[in-house]
């Protein structure tokens, strides 16, 4: 049954167009179904953290002609789905819940959804423990045979696999990271903040925010296993604070959000060996900034041209640089604040055509229209009301 999969998931990876922002066609994470096919219309699931208003995950309709967005409906109830994450497939979604209790042992969990095709809603397959304290990070392997999730809490990182009916089994993998930080209210220890895999389903990197490393692994894709890689991690400057990361789609750079110093480091990569190598280190902020600021996400514009990453507290916009395609450096084009209020996650949808941004404070999303020649974002006035949201992933509608 597993192997049935693997032939299932191989034959989507080769027909199924994979768009995740700053990463490779075939990458995991938001979902285009057809590769020559121009959707009409999205998905959008958003992840909340719930105990509030909100109730779990919610399923938004983009209208791609029009930028459209419909009221949001609760697509699935569920503790703390603050990270999401989609099958190649399209047929499952899962969710980290970011919670320091499950069965009674000092774990988050993680929560398998089957997608009902018909109405996007979600029914729960089945959780697993995530093999730490406070998931909140979650991707599928492009083979979609893997869930590889980091735990913030925990200071570690799990590989589940996903069996033939969506549904995880138990842990083929664990790692835990050890050592702590300059900033002793944040990095008193480890802290995996997210887990990338690169374009060739080779090697995993985890950002450490309490190390202020990013830690590389080789991935094995039928075991579903974690070795370090060599050498097993690149350090950034004290006090960085490295929270998510990114490919770039030329396959030859990548960049790395630092929620501490809001900065963004640049790196070119070796794909063959796996190696990251730092060329630049560049502020999320305007030049004339004062104030107390930490970022949180970051993406690469599915052309390349261009890459974003979200200022939090005092800074509260997304940031917007243009990428030299050569050196894969940065150099700011501006900000965009508007309606924006702790933009803790956002999304491109996948034809590069709008930007989403997860508004946590406010509780809606907010969206952009992004220049193709500039990558400048303008507001659209569409905003759909959605309850603490924290994490934005989208998917093709399927067609009746």
């Amino acid at each position: 049954m597993r192997r049935s999969l693997s032939a299932l998931a191989s034959f989507f990876v080769a027909t199924v167009v994979l768009l995740f922002p700053g990463e490779r066609t075939g990458a995991p994470g938001s979902v285009l179904a057809g590769a020559e096919a121009k959707p009409r219309e999205l998905w959008v699931y958003v992840g909340t953290y719930t105990g509030g208003p909100s109730k779990g995950i919610y399923r938004l309709e983009l209208d791609l002609a029009s930028g459209k967005l419909s009221a949001p409906s609760l697509a699935g109830k569920v503790v703390n789905p603050s990270f999401l994450a989609i099958h190649p497939n399209q047929h499952f979604l899962f969710a980290v819940d970011e919670i320091a209790g499950f069965r009674g042992a000092k774990s988050g969990a993680v929560s398998a959804f089957a997608i009902d095709p018909k109405t996007g809603d979600l029914s729960l397959l089945n959780q697993e423990p995530s093999g730490g304290v406070d998931p909140c990070h979650i991707i599928v392997d492009r083979q979609g045979e893997h869930v590889l999730l980091a735990n913030y809490g925990g200071g570690n990182a799990s590989v589940l696999p996903i069996q033939s009916d969506g549904r995880l089994g138990k842990a083929t993998a664990f790692v835990q990271h050890h050592g702590s930080g300059p900033n002793k209210q944040r990095q008193e220890g480890p802290h995996a903040h997210s887990i990338n895999l690169d374009a060739d389903n080779r090697f995993a990197f985890v950002a450490d925010l309490g190390l202020d490393k990013i830690f590389g692994y080789q991935y094995d894709p039928v075991k579903g296993t974690l070795a370090a890689n060599a050498p097993p991690s690149v350090s950034l400057p004290p006090g960085s604070g490295p929270r998510h990361f990114t490919f770039h789609p030329d396959h030859r750079h990548a960049y790395s959000i630092n929620e501490l110093s809001s900065t963004i480091t640049a790196f070119d990569y070796d794909p063959k060996l796996g190696i990251l190598t730092a060329s630049q280190i560049i502020s999320t902020l305007p030049k004339d900034f004062k104030g107390e600021n930490s970022t949180a996400d970051i993406h690469v514009h599915p052309s390349g041209k261009f890459l974003y990453g979200s200022n939090r507290d005092q800074g509260n916009s997304i940031a917007i640089f243009t990428i030299d395609a050569q050196t894969g450096k940065l150099t700011s084009a501006g900000h965009q604040s508007h309606q924006i209020k702790t933009p803790r996650n956002f999304g491109i949808d996948p034809t590069g055509t709008y930007l989403l941004a997860a508004s946590q404070s406010s509780n809606r999303i907010v969206e952009f229209r992004i220049d193709q020649q500039t990558g400048a974002l303008t507001p659209t006035g569409n905003v759909a009301e959605v309850p603490v949201p924290v994490c934005v992933q989208f998917m093709t509608k399927p067609t009746r």
